[in-house]
């Protein structure tokens, strides 16, 4: 895939604004940018130095157009790798429409979604997951997912692959060189240091693999379902992390009969609560759908949230509804709720312990100061990997090329234990070579990076 065209676009938020940021890239973005300003100072754009800024009118058929900033980066200084313009003009739709179709005039085209960012990763820039993180940055809506963002922007994620991938590169060398000289029976590759190597390499993406649980649970919102019995307090707790009247509270029984979702922030992640109808018997056709819909919320939930109100629960109720809903990727909050009852509730919390239970928290649903705990609790888990500098995979391609990778390293240990050939223990490393480099992108092809990169916005 080869650029010679320059290209344009606008780079800042669609419609009217205080200012618009229009961006030019490509072999000639400077001299053909220049054909179309009257600087100043009379300057020769080509002739000035990288990141300066410079101020004059862009000038379209003789006719003054708008008072213009103009940005220049040289190539290999700017964030495509090429000679890249970008002027700063009012944000007047009309302004910024003419400005567009004056340049294209100029033999310049609009640029494709994702077509600056693409620009950079084929020019090496940037390796394709920062690439990919420069999407994630655009579209993070909270802290957490910001911090991930730019932890993978800066190169975290292809730092450690492409030290592993390279490790794994020399090996296959050496075992192709066996190959080579199999009649003379020897031997270049260490087969303990493999051993080793093969086990550092798994260690490393079973890790990966692992955090994109919690990472796609960042990226999207963590997903936490909110069930129990009719009237436990279910819609008001949801009220109260919500901070507004989001559903309706009834004293009658079976009033949720559908999933009443909404977003919220804690501790700078996002999370999506979801207040499900009551778990109970019923013959009510429309309740029964509602507990279908709660038991498949929970299902696709990182969270549990189990509320119960002890003066019609029973410990068995709750050990029956936590057995048919439990999971092990599921993490369980035991709530009483109306603690302000006094009804005594003494419970062995080990009968709870196989659904890694530790504690019950107690709140009164309608009161903020007691659902503050509860909040704490819920963003812990979250909170540390958030906050730390560890690469969290949140890309469901990344995440389905270390399976692919951990499938194949579990072949290769396979066949060292059986002693298989050489050229048949290759193979395997090879597809762990591959995957790892389809991560990267040090292997691609146009289809997949036109798959990537359409998903991004025009002006990136």
């Amino acid at each position: 895939m080869e650029f010679k065209e320059d290209i344009v676009a606008i780079s800042s938020p669609p419609g009217l604004g205080a200012i618009s940021l229009i961006r030019v890239s490509g072999p000639n973005a400077i001299k053909k940018t220049d054909s179309f300003l009257n600087l100043k100072k009379k300057k020769n754009l080509e002739k000035e130095k990288s990141h300066t800024l410079h101020f004059g009118e862009f000038i379209f058929k003789d006719e003054i157009i708008d008072e213009v900033v103009v940005s220049i980066y040289k190539n290999n200084k700017s964030f495509t790798g090429e000679e890249t313009v970008e002027l700063t003009c009012h944000g007047s739709v009309y302004i910024q429409k003419t400005i567009v179709e004056s340049l294209l005039t100029n033999k310049i085209r609009l640029a494709k979604p994702g077509e600056f960012t693409l620009r950079a990763f084929l020019n090496g820039r940037m390796d394709l997951t920062q690439a990919e993180a420069v999407s994630d940055l655009i579209y993070s809506d909270s802290k957490a997912m910001h911090k991930i963002s730019l932890n993978q922007m800066r190169g975290g994620f292809q730092n450690e692959l492409k030290l592993l991938r390279a490790d794994l590169l020399h090996f296959l060398s050496m075992i192709e060189l066996e190959l080579d000289f199999s009649e003379e029976d020897v031997s270049f590759a260490n087969k303990s240091e493999l051993i080793n190597l093969v086990n550092k390499v798994e260690l490393k993406l079973v890790s990966l693999k692992e955090s994109f649980k919690v990472g796609n649970a960042i990226k999207n919102g963590v997903p936490v379902a909110i069930v129990g019995k009719p009237n436990a307090g279910k819609s008001s707790l949801l009220n109260s992390l919500l901070n507004e009247e989001k559903a309706i509270v009834s004293n009658m029984p079976g009033t949720t009969r559908d999933a009443i979702e909404d977003t919220t922030y804690i501790d700078g992640i996002k999370y999506r609560f979801i207040d499900t109808a009551g778990l109970r018997e019923t013959k009510d056709e429309i309740e029964s759908k509602g507990i279908e819909i709660a038991k498949s919320k929970v299902s696709k939930a990182s969270v549990l949230i189990y509320m119960f109100d002890i003066l019609d629960t029973t410990v068995e109720e709750i050990l029956k509804d936590l057995n048919e809903l439990y999971s092990d990727d599921l993490n369980v909050i035991l709530v009483r709720n109306k603690i302000d009852l006094k009804k005594k509730f003494d419970v062995d919390i080990k009968l709870f312990s196989k659904f890694k239970i530790e504690s019950i928290f107690e709140i009164i649903a309608t009161e903020q100061s007691t659902v503050l705990k509860l909040k704490e609790n819920l963003s812990n888990n979250y909170k540390q990997v958030s906050s730390s500098n560890d690469v969290v995979v949140t890309n469901l391609r990344h995440y389905n090329f270390l399976i692919e990778a951990l499938e194949s390293i579990e072949k290769v240990k396979e066949a060292i234990e059986n002693e298989i050939p050489g050229d048949l223990l290759s193979i395997d490393l090879k597809n762990v070579v591959h995957c790892i480099g389809e991560i990267t992108g040090e292997i691609s092809n146009d289809e997949m990076l036109g798959n990537i990169f359409s998903n991004f916005c025009i002006g990136k």
